[in-house]
C-alpha cells in the first residue's frame, strides 16, 4: 500500500511543471508510505508522478515506484495490492515476459502493455488506485478498484490536473484554491460521511470505483469542473450491472452447497490476502465477520494469527470478552486495548488530519486506535469489513423482512405506524429506558435514537426513498438544504432487501466504511485488507436467494453457517453490536466541555453555515435526555472540528506565503 500523486499541466502555460511540487504532494502522504519516495517527470510533457512507497512485496529497490514498463512506454504510480499476481506472473512469463523482481506493479505494467489497460484491470483481483502516463499517446489514464477500497481524487485547477490518494495532497498544489462545496456540508450533516458524488471542496472530483479516467493535456481546457470530469469516466467493472445479472440467474444449488461454495471462496479470498514479505495480522472485534475470517486464517496458519481488539468500558458496547473467546478457542496470539474517554478525547485532535473531509462515524475512533495499536506489531491488517453489505448484515436489513407486511400495505397505514413510533420514541426518555430491564441490543434500539429512526423509514414511499430516510441520521434540518446521497438512479432489483443492499454497496460502503478503514489504517503505515469485499465473494453474494440472508430475524444465515465449521455455536449466537462507541455518554460527561464550546451558538452565528438556534435546541435535548441526538451531534462537532483545523493550514500556509525575506 502506497500513496500516489501526480500533475498534468496544461501546453502553453506560463507554468511548467516542476520537481518541487510533486515532491511537496508527495511529501503529504508520507504517513501512507513511510518506507521511501519515489518521483518521476518529464517537463516537455508536462507531466511529473509522486510515490510513497509502504513495502509490502518484494523490499528491494526492484519495486521502487514510479515504475517504468519494460518497453519504456509506460509509467505508474500505484496504490494497493494485486493478489493474484503470481498466479499472472506464471501466465505471462509462459508466453515470454520476463521481469526483475517480484512486485505485482511490474505485472501490472506488463499486463497493460500486452493486454491493454481494461483487461489488466478484469484479470486483477486486487484493490488499488493508479496514475499511468503513456509517453507514447502523451495520456494520462487514472484508474480504481472495483468496490472503491483505495481513494483517488482529481482536481482541476486554472492551468493544470492534479491527482493524488488523499486531499491534502491536492491542497499541497500551489495553484489550488480550496473553496468549501456547501452541498457536501448538507450531504454531510444528513448522513455523516460523504459519498463520491460530492467533495468537501469545489472543483475536487472522486473517481468512482470501477472506473478509469482518461485525458491528454490539450483537454484540460475542455475540463473545466467535476461535471465534464465525471462525464469523461469509463466504467470497467459495473456493481448494478453484477446485482442486476445475479438476481436474474440466481444459483441453483441447494442451500448445503451454497454454504460449501461461499466457504471454499472466502478460503481463497483470505490465503491470497495472508501473502506478504511483512508481518500479518487481523482486526477481531468478536462478532461474525472479523471472526469468520480469523478462523480462515488460522485454518490455513502454522502459527498462531496475530489479533487485535478494542474494548470498553461500559457493558453495553463491549466486545472484547467476545473477541477474547474467539481468540481463546482458534489459538491466536492476542492483543487487547481498553479504551477510556480520556483515549478518545487525546485523539479528537488527530481526525480532521486523518480523514481530510469532515467524517462522523463515531467508530472512526476505536478503528484509529486499533490501527495504532496493531501497527506496532504487523505492517498489514486483515479486516471483516463487507461481510454486512454481502449477506444482509444491518438492522435496516432485518426491517426488510421483520415489517413485510407492513411494508407491502398501504401509505396511510404505513404512516399511521410511523406517527405512533414517533409518540413512543418522545416517551421513552433515555433514564427511563436505562431503568428497564431490557437486554443490551434493545436498550442500544432506545437510546440510539432507532426508534426514530424507523418512523423515518415507514414515511417512505418506494425502495430509494425508504433508504434515504434509513440514513438520514435525523429529522432536524440543520442547513438550509438536506440531502444523503442521490441513489435515485439504481435500477430497481425487485425486492426490498436487494434494492437495500445494492444502495449500501454503492453509496455507503464505499463512503464511510471504506474510508473509515483506509484513511484509519494508512495513517499509521497500516495496509488493511478486506477479504470478504474480493470481487468473487460479491459477485456471488448476489446470486444467493435472500432465504440464505436473512432468516427468521438474523441477517447473514450463511455466513454463520460457514462459521459454524469452525467455532461452537456460543461464539456465534450473540447478538449483532457492531463498532459502535458510547459516544452519548461520553457527551455529557468527559466530552462535555469540548463539545459545548464548539457548539456555542455565538460561534456558529458568526460561521452562518448552520441553523444555530437548532443546534443549540439538539445539545440542550441531548444534555436533559429528552432526545439522543449523539449521531447529529458528532456529525456536527466533526465539521466543527475540520474548519477549526481548515482555518489553522490556511494561517500556515499564509504565513509561509508573506514570509519577509531574513
Amino acid at each position: 500500500m502506497c500513496g500516489i500523486a501526480g500533475i498534468l499541466q496544461a501546453p502553453n502555460t506560463s507554468r511548467s511543471v516542476d520537481l518541487d511540487s510533486i515532491r511537496e504532494m508527495t511529501a503529504r502522504l508520507r504517513h501512507r508510505g513511510p518506507d521511501g519516495e519515489g518521483l518521476w517527470w518529464d517537463r516537455d510533457a508536462g507531466i511529473a508522478l509522486g510515490h510513497r512507497r509502504l513495502a509490502i512485496v518484494d523490499l528491494t529497490d526492484a519495486g521502487r515506484q514510479p515504475m517504468l514498463s519494460e518497453s519504456g512506454r509506460f509509467v505508474i504510480t500505484f496504490n494497493g495490492e494485486i493478489y493474484n499476481h503470481l498466479s499472472l506472473r506464471r501466465e505471462l512469463e509462459s508466453l515470454g515476459q520476463r521481469f526483475t523482481g517480484s512486485s505485482d506493479t511490474e505485472v501490472l505494467l506488463a499486463m497493460i502493455e500486452r493486454w491493454g489497460l481494461d483487461a489488466a484491470l478484469s484479470r486483477s483481483n486486487g484493490m488499488f488506485a493508479i496514475g499511468l502516463w503513456d509517453r507514447k499517446s502523451r495520456m494520462l489514464h487514472l484508474a480504481r478498484d472495483r468496490m472503491g477500497k483505495k481513494p483517488l481524487y482529481v482536481a482541476i485547477t486554472r492551468n493544470a490536473a492534479v491527482f493524488a490518494s488523499e486531499l491534502k495532497a491536492i491542497a499541497a498544489f500551489p495553484d489550488f484554491q480550496p473553496e468549501i462545496n456547501s452541498r457536501a456540508i448538507a450531504e454531510f450533516l444528513a448522513q455523516g460521511w460523504l459519498s463520491d458524488q460530492h467533495c468537501i471542496w469545489r472543483n475536487v472530483f472522486k473517481l468512482p470505483p470501477g472506473t478509469t479516467l482518461s485525458f491528454g493535456a490539450g483537454e484540460l481546457f475542455l475540463l473545466r469542473d467535476t461535471a465534464h470530469l465525471r462525464a469523461r469516466t469509463h466504467v470497467w467493472w459495473s456493481l448494478t450491472n453484477v446485482a442486476r445479472n445475479g438476481r436474474k440467474a440466481p444459483a441453483s444449488a441447494d442451500e448445503s452447497e451454497l454454504v460449501s461454495q461461499l466457504d471454499d471462496l472466502l478460503r481463497r479470498a483470505v490465503g491470497e490476502r495472508m501473502v506478504a514479505d511483512v508481518p500479518v495480522g487481523l482486526f477481531l472485534s468478536g462478532g461474525l465477520d472479523s471472526s469468520t475470517v480469523v478462523a480462515l486464517m488460522q485454518s490455513q496458519s502454522a502459527r498462531p494469527v496475530r489479533t487485535f481488539t478494542i474494548g470498553f468500558g461500559e457493558p453495553t458496547y463491549d466486545e472484547a470478552a467476545n473477541a477474547a473467546g474467539v481468540a481463546r478457542h482458534l489459538g491466536t496470539d492476542h492483543t487487547e486495548l481498553r479504551l477510556t474517554p480520556a483515549d478518545a478525547r487525546a485523539v479528537i485532535p488527530d481526525l480532521p488530519c486523518v480523514w481530510d473531509e469532515p467524517f462522523a462515524d463515531e467508530s472512526q475512533i476505536p478503528t484509529l486506535l486499533l490501527s495504532r495499536l496493531a501497527r506496532r506489531d504487523v505492517t498489514v491488517a486483515l479486516s471483516g469489513d463487507g461481510g454486512d453489505e454481502c449477506f444482509g448484515g444491518y438492522s435496516r436489513h432485518l426491517l426488510t423482512s421483520r415489517l413485510a407486511p407492513l411494508l407491502n400495505s398501504s401509505g396511510p397505514i404505513r404512516r399511521t405506524a410511523a406517527t405512533g413510533l414517533g409518540l413512543l420514541a418522545r416517551g421513552l426518555r433515555e433514564d427511563i429506558a436505562s431503568a428497564l430491564p431490557l437486554p443490551n441490543h434493545l436498550r442500544r434500539m432506545i437510546q440510539g435514537d432507532r426508534i426514530n429512526r424507523l418512523a423515518q423509514f415507514l414515511r417512505g414511499n418506494d425502495a430509494d426513498e425508504m433508504y434515504r430516510k434509513t440514513m438520514l441520521l435525523s429529522e432536524l434540518q440543520l442547513t438550509p438544504e438536506q440531502t444523503v446521497t442521490d441513489s435515485s438512479t439504481v435500477p430497481p432489483l425487485n425486492d426490498l432487501l436487494s434494492d437495500f443492499i445494492v444502495r449500501d454497496m454503492i453509496g455507503y460502503l464505499p463512503g464511510d466504511i471504506l474510508v473509515k478503514l483506509d484513511r484509519a489504517s494508512m495513517s499509521t503505515g497500516l495496509e488493511a485488507r478486506c477479504p470478504i469485499l474480493d470481487h468473487r465473494v460479491v459477485e456471488f453474494s448476489w446470486r444467493l436467494p435472500n432465504s440464505v440472508k436473512v432468516r427468521r430475524g438474523q441477517g447473514k444465515w450463511i455466513l454463520r453457517q460457514v462459521l459454524g465449521r469452525y467455532l461452537p455455536a456460543r461464539l456465534i449466537d450473540r447478538p449483532k453490536q457492531g463498532f459502535d462507541v458510547p459516544i452519548g455518554s461520553w457527551l455529557k460527561g468527559p466530552l462535555r466541555s469540548w463539545a459545548a464550546d464548539l457548539l456555542s451558538e455565538p460561534r456558529l452565528r458568526r460561521q452562518g453555515l448552520l441553523d444555530a438556534a437548532r443546534v443549540q435546541s439538539c445539545w440542550l435535548d441531548h444534555l436533559d435526555g429528552r432526545r439522543d441526538h449523539s449521531r447529529t451531534l458528532w456529525a456536527v462537532l466533526m465539521l466543527q472540528s475540520w474548519l477549526d483545523a481548515t482555518d489553522e493550514q490556511r494561517s500556515a500556509r499564509s504565513a509561509d506565503v508573506f514570509e519577509p525575506a531574513q
